[in-house]
């Protein structure tokens, strides 16, 4: 028991006699961290994704879309009503649809308001249409004339009027007249003056 008390009394005097202030030996300094992957290549990656998706991001609009109707040229439009009435007879109700085929074409054709005008108005109208022009313009006429004749006439007709023909014929003119160019207007020469 001696000894123990030897030791508890002499322990606190030793535990003084340390050095407890003497700093352990430093393992040596590690070199500088590498920078990791996302510090390497983070703000690359950020905008080529952002680039990405803003791409994706237009194609799918752009996929998205709504296309639009494809509107069949008017000319295929009236030559496919005409030919529904190719070989019928020229009957009253026969020649009131064919110079309706007429005028629609016209009226699409070379932007005439629209409407319902009568066959007057209608001449009247495309008489002064500088598109149309005055050739074209009097062989309508006079085939709409001649369909309101024989639409309206109690006598019956003893030659035909080969209706659906001529109007294809006329289509075929007035898509010639539309393919040729308009013609400029004509502007007034500035007058010059007069040598002194």
């Amino acid at each position: 028991m001696n000894l123990r008390l030897v030791t508890i009394f002499l322990l606190p005097a030793a535990a003084r006699a340390a050095d407890t202030n003497a700093l352990p030996l430093l393992a040596p300094a590690y070199s500088e961290m590498p920078m990791s992957f996302w510090e390497h290549y983070g703000l690359a990656i950020s905008v080529a994704g952002l680039a990405f998706l803003l791409v994706a991001g237009l194609l799918a609009w752009l996929m998205l879309l709504p296309t639009p109707p494809l509107v069949p040229a008017p000319e295929a439009v009236a030559r496919a009503a005409l030919a529904k009435l190719q070989g019928r007879p020229e009957t009253g109700a026969a020649l009131s649809e064919l110079s309706q085929i007429l005028r629609r074409y016209i009226g699409t054709a070379f932007k005439l308001s629209a409407g319902e005008p009568t066959t007057t108005e209608f001449l009247a109208l495309i008489s002064h249409h500088e598109k149309i022009g005055p050739e074209l313009a009097q062989k309508l006429a006079d085939f709409m004339r001649e369909c309101d004749e024989r639409k309206f006439s109690t006598a019956v007709a003893t030659t035909p009027l080969d209706g659906v023909n001529r109007a294809q014929q006329l289509i075929a003119l007035a898509e010639q007249r539309r393919r040729q160019p308009t013609p400029a207007p004509a502007t007034a020469a500035a007058p010059q003056p007069a040598p002194r």
